[in-house]
């Protein structure tokens, strides 16, 4: 779900009429339709009208007389606005202007057919988004159950192993495998760490991973800077192999893991992952290399959540960066608005996840419930347009955390990000941590 590589977005400066469109889009498809919000910020107060227009490119010019369709209304939720309209010139009105009179998103969804193929664009107004509350419920025992829990997987053995991976260490890094026992004997968690090879005290960064399950190649940029990092896996595999394993893994043993147990609290399987965050901070306090207290955790998308929420569940941790985090407010769409990845109870999941228990048992995996613990400084950054994790969800959770906050909002990225934005969060872990 986490893309970790680098896209650019192409901008496209349109001389005719003198406009500069920016493509919402990283693709280099050949036909670009570009929707435009009519505020810069692409933010409004509760009851300020917004409204869109399209310019439908190809070849980096406006393609003129094309048909295009739309779709306007909240994110995720039936559109209140629908039809066509004719683009003659580049900023072509879509739709009539629209407003929310509660914190939300509005999102106007363009679509055209070219020799074929359909093309899609997206903008999506903010409404007071940093007044959006959550749905969800925090459960009275939410702590006492975490706090159990943590307490019975401390008493299973660490066990550490460690592979050298010779091929990838460099001149300043040295480069492992290493798996540990966590959460019950026999479980395994697996990981790339990287530690600065000249003799020393070192900060150390966590890496939590976003959905699914792949290799890893560890983070060496910032082992070069002297920083340890450990990135992790969550499945109970070795990060090494071939793509092709976890592909089968992907599509066979491990499709669909997060709904895996969702009526039992104690079987849910994300139990196993949170605590799995919280035992790779037991690893990296273990190692001698280790400052003993400057360590950063960071993610996006699950990462992103998961990074929340080992800085909730462990006072060691001291910062914390989070990408467009999932696992937000996942109780949305049963309150009319959308919901946070991986959209439990939305339409297409409701006829066999909408059960109370399994409803119930959510609230102790919400990130909301984590967010409300949350005392460590943080950087988060994200956009307006992501389909995947909707930032309904994750302004839910992040409009809990009192501890001192940055956000970096890029408005018209959906579930990636820039270049300039991974810099943003490297520089700030590093000024943090040295």
């Amino acid at each position: 779900m986490m893309n970790r590589l680098s896209f650019i977005l192409s901008v496209f400066y349109v001389v005719c009429l003198s406009h500069m469109v920016s493509a919402q889009t990283r693709s280099t498809e050949l036909i670009q339709v570009v929707v435009t919000p009519d505020k810069p910020d692409w933010t409004y107060q509760l009851g300020e009208k917004a409204s869109f227009s399209v310019t439908v490119l190809q070849h980096q010019v406006p393609l003129n007389n094309v048909e295009v369709r739309y779709t306007i209304g909240l994110e995720k939720m039936k559109a209140s606005q629908s039809g066509t309209v004719v683009v003659k010139s580049p900023y072509t009105a879509v739709g009539k202007a629209a407003t929310l009179q509660e914190p939300g998103f509005l999102r106007c969804d363009v679509r055209v057919t070219v020799d074929g193929k359909e093309y899609r664009g997206i903008a999506t107004a903010g409404f007071a988004p940093e007044s959006i509350q959550p749905t969800q419920q925090l459960p009275a025992d939410f702590w006492d159950f975490w706090n159990n829990a943590k307490a019975a997987a401390a008493k299973i053995p660490m066990d550490a192993k460690v592979t050298l991976l010779a091929e990838r260490c460099t001149e300043k890094v040295n480069v492992y495998q290493v798996n540990i026992q966590h959460f019950e004997t026999g479980a395994r968690l697996y990981g790339i760490l990287a530690t600065p090879k000249k003799v020393g005290k070192y900060p150390a960064v966590l890496q939590v991973p976003g959905a699914g399950v792949r290799p890893y190649s560890g983070i060496i940029n910032l082992a070069e800077q002297g920083i340890i990092t450990l990135q992790i896996g969550i499945h109970g595999v070795p990060v090494t192999y071939e793509a092709e394993l976890y592909d089968n893994l992907r599509f066979g043993a491990l499709k669909g893991y997060y709904y895996s147990n969702l009526d039992d609290r104690d079987k849910y399987y994300y139990k196993r992952v949170y605590l799995g965050c919280v035992r790779a901070v037991d690893y990296l306090f273990s190692l001698p290399e280790f400052d003993g207290g400057n360590l950063a955790v960071w993610g996006g998308s699950q990462g992103g959540a998961l990074a929340i929420i080992t800085a909730a569940l462990d006072n060691r941790v001291k910062h914390l960066a989070s990408l467009y985090p999932a696992l937000c407010d996942l109780t949305g769409y049963l309150h009319g608005r959308a919901g946070g990845w991986p959209h439990l109870f939305n339409d297409s999941n409701a006829s066999f996840l909408k059960k109370e228990e399994k409803i119930k048992v959510s609230a102790y995996y919400d990130v909301v419930n984590f967010a409300r613990s949350v005392q460590v400084p943080g950087f988060y950054t994200w956009g307006y347009n992501d389909d995947t994790c909707p930032p309904t969800s994750y302004y839910a959770a992040y409009n809990q955390i009192k501890a001192p906050k940055e956000v970096y909002v890029v408005q018209e990225t959906g579930h990636w990000t820039f270049p300039q934005q991974r810099e943003k969060v490297e520089d700030w872990l590093v000024k943090q941590l040295k």
